[in-house]
């Protein structure tokens, strides 16, 4: 059984932290859309695309480093408007964040939070300056605190170690989440990080050891075209079984048509729902 996942970028850019290998950063000069506010009814008409191609999950991904007074409004209240016109399970993605903003989230309708650690606590200060690995640690813990389904994954190819992976994995693991993205960096020429690290061999190696290694929704996220090309589905064959359709926060992404007709060619059955 395979679960798919949209997201939309529905606050874009102009973060104030210095993350590396991110593109929303206003330290670089990355040329992408900038926005604060995403029009409601744009999100929702998503929302519901995303449903129509079979998606169960709905991601709604805010820039910076986490929620305000004013960003926490406006996400509660996209999540409610889309509660109301679109049966899909909704998941924030907005950074660091307290139990009490945690908690605002969930009762406007969010269910799960997606916060990624990206690398181990070790390598962390290698790709970003301005925040700590340890709050990001910390919201992952809000989040099991409050009983949001907890999503928390990683990118592999930042140029960190085989240990930094593990460390990474078996931090992820004191974390019990429900979902676990897998990102491939995804290189950019105005990021400091120039190339990825991570070659297809070693990508299925580290999927492979998440399935030996957690019950959990596996996820191949970002940058999975970049290194599997159109055999991604062999991300799938050794462990993964959740891929993100349609476009990421600031790239394109596969055309959804297309992953639709190689899941279906290649004989796996899509969830009608996040429990199947």
């Amino acid at each position: 059984m395979i679960y798919l996942c949209a997201i939309s970028n529905i606050s874009s850019g102009n973060c104030s932290e210095d993350c590396k290998f991110c593109s929303q950063s206003a330290h670089y000069n990355t040329n992408i859309n900038k926005y604060k506010q995403k029009n409601i009814q744009t999100i929702i008409n998503e929302a519901k695309l995303a449903k129509k191609n079979k998606a169960v999950g709905f991601c709604l991904v805010t820039s910076g480093k986490g929620l305000n007074d004013k960003k926490l409004e406006y996400v509660c209240k996209v999540a409610y408007q889309l509660k109301k016109e679109v049966n899909i399970s909704l998941i924030g993605c907005n950074g660091t964040a307290s139990v009490e903003q945690l908690k605002e989230l969930k009762k406007s309708g969010i269910e799960n939070y997606n916060h990624n650690l990206e690398t181990s606590k070790e390598f962390y200060s290698n790709i970003c300056s301005t925040h700590s690995w340890e709050e990001r640690f910390q919201t992952c813990l809000n989040v099991n605190e409050v009983g949001l389904n907890l999503c928390v994954g990683g990118i592999l190819g930042l140029g960190e170690s085989e240990k930094d992976r593990y460390s990474m994995l078996q931090s992820i693991k004191e974390l019990n989440p429900m979902s676990i993205p897998l990102n491939f960096y995804i290189p950019n020429k105005s990021l400091p990080i120039k190339t990825t690290s991570i070659i297809k061999e070693e990508a299925i190696f580290w999927i492979e050891e998440y399935r030996k290694n957690f019950d959990a929704m596996i996820m191949l996220a970002g940058g999975r075209e970049l290194i599997f090309k159109d055999n991604w589905i062999e991300g799938l064959r050794v462990g993964a079984n959740s891929i993100v359709i349609g476009n990421y926060l600031t790239t394109k992404g596969e055309k959804t048509d297309k992953d639709l007709e190689i899941l279906e060619k290649s004989g796996y059955q899509i969830a009608k729902d996040c429990n199947g």
